[in-house]
Parts: C-alpha cells; sequence; structure tokens
C-alpha cells in the first residue's frame, strides 16, 4: 500500500504485491543492503515510475520484480502467484507469459527485422508461425512502425527501436512491464513520444513499471515512487 492509502486501482486486487523485499549483497566480507524491507502493492493499469539517486535500489527491486535476481528476504507476488517461491527452471517460462521488459539500449538482435524481433518473443510458447506473423504486424504497426516492419535495427533510429522493444514487450499480452531506463538512450522529442506510448497502453489496461532517472519522465506517470538507500522514501500519487 502506498504512503497515503491509495491501493491499486479502483480497489480491486492488486496485480502486483511486494512484501518485506531485502536484497543483502557481500563487498568482500562486508554486508550491502541494496533493498531494506521494501513494501508496496500496484493495480492493473497504474503507470508507476521509480526514481531516487544511484545506488539506491532501484535496479536492484526491477531485477527482483522481474525475476531477474531472487531476494535475500520477502516476497513478490504477480498476478496471484507468488513469483519469488518460483524454481529455477520455472523462471524464464514466467518471465515470458508474465512480464515484459524495456532496456535503455534495446536490446535487439540485429541481425533480425522489426517483425523477426518482435515475432521470436513468442518462439516458444506453443504459438503458430502465421498467429506470431500476425501479432506482430498489429503490434508494430500500432507503434507507427507498418512501414518498417523488414528494417533491421541498425536501418532504424533510437526511438525506432525503442518501439520495436515496446511492441516485443508486449507480445505476450504481459501481466505487467517492466521499463528501465526506456528514454534513456533518445533525444528530447522522442522521449515524449515515448512517453506517450506507454501512457496510451497505461490508459488501455497495461501495467508499468519505469526506471528513470528523468523527472520529466516521472512526473508524467500516476504515481513516483523515489528510493533512498535501499528503502522507499516517498510514495506520492498524481491525481
Amino acid at each position: 500500500m502506498s504512503s497515503n492509502g491509495h491501493n491499486g486501482n479502483n480497489g480491486s486486487e492488486p496485480i502486483l504485491r511486494i512484501r518485506n523485499l531485502t536484497r543483502t549483497y557481500m563487498q568482500g566480507k562486508i554486508p550491502v543492503m541494496a533493498l531494506n524491507d521494501v513494501s508496496f502493492d500496484v493495480g492493473k493499469s497504474e503507470f508507476v515510475s521509480i526514481v531516487g539517486p544511484s545506488g539506491s535500489g532501484k535496479s536492484t527491486l526491477l531485477s527482483m520484480l522481474g525475476l531477474l535476481d531472487r531476494p535475500t528476504n520477502g516476497s513478490v507476488f504477480l498476478d496471484g502467484m507468488e513469483i519469488t517461491k518460483a524454481k529455477e527452471s520455472e523462471a524464464p517460462k514466467i518471465r515470458r507469459e508474465k512480464i515484459g521488459f524495456v532496456f535503455q539500449h534495446f536490446n535487439l538482435l540485429h541481425a533480425l527485422t522489426a517483425l523477426e524481433n518482435v515475432e521470436m518473443a513468442m518462439r516458444f510458447d506453443g504459438v503458430s508461425r502465421s498467429r506470431r506473423k500476425e501479432r506482430a504486424i498489429e503490434l508494430l504497426t500500432k507503434m507507427g512502425l507498418g512501414e518498417r516492419l523488414h528494417h533491421r535495427p541498425l536501418e532504424l533510429s533510437g526511438g525506432q527501436q525503442q518501439r520495436v522493444s515496446i511492441a516485443r514487450a508486449l507480445a505476450n499480452n504481459p501481466a505487467i512491464i517492466l521499463a528501465d531506463e526506456p528514454t534513456g538512450a533518445v533525444d528530447t522529442k522522442t522521449r515524449e513520444v515515448i512517453v506517450e506510448l506507454l501512457k496510451g497502453l497505461s490508459e488501455k489496461g497495461q501495467t508499468i513499471i519505469v526506471v528513470t532517472h528523468d523527472m520529466d519522465v516521472a512526473q508524467q506517470t500516476d504515481r513516483i515512487i523515489t528510493m533512498k538507500d535501499g528503502r522507499i522514501a516517498s510514495d506520492v500519487w498524481k491525481n
């Protein structure tokens, strides 16, 4: 629950529940607490930004939510499932089916076209080849890239590459999108396009969590969670 008592959208069950999340690393023989007893809920269709100085725990938190790392203590419940208890062998399937990732530097496969990059996200989930292609074309067209389906990443601008990345993140209808500095590698004009795109997805029901250093981006989200020294320093709703 956020600090002002707001608990997701319309009082419905949160799509994401984080309880007492702690992550301790060893630096030599010294324990360092990257996350310290973090708890909050996120409701369906919320657009949340996580901000704070370097070393505040933002990226560590995102790694926990995306099952890219495991907490020392605490739990993450996503879409009713306690994902922190998943076996290592189950984690890739959960990531594919429940979580869409958007990265600062796009992480596209340069040998593949935009269409093939988005199709690739569906290859391991039993989706037929024709349906994969149909879905990828639909998503890329929604991103304004209907004329760029057969371009490879290096033939696209930074903003276009990020839109391919967002289409790929949406391919499997994820419960949540986790975006790590999604506007960090694009210019100011393109940043506005990306933020508007994410806002539009949220308005249509997609839950999105963005880690950002850019307060101009954070100010356009529904809610700003500020991290400091591994804890939540503030949790502020915009409305």
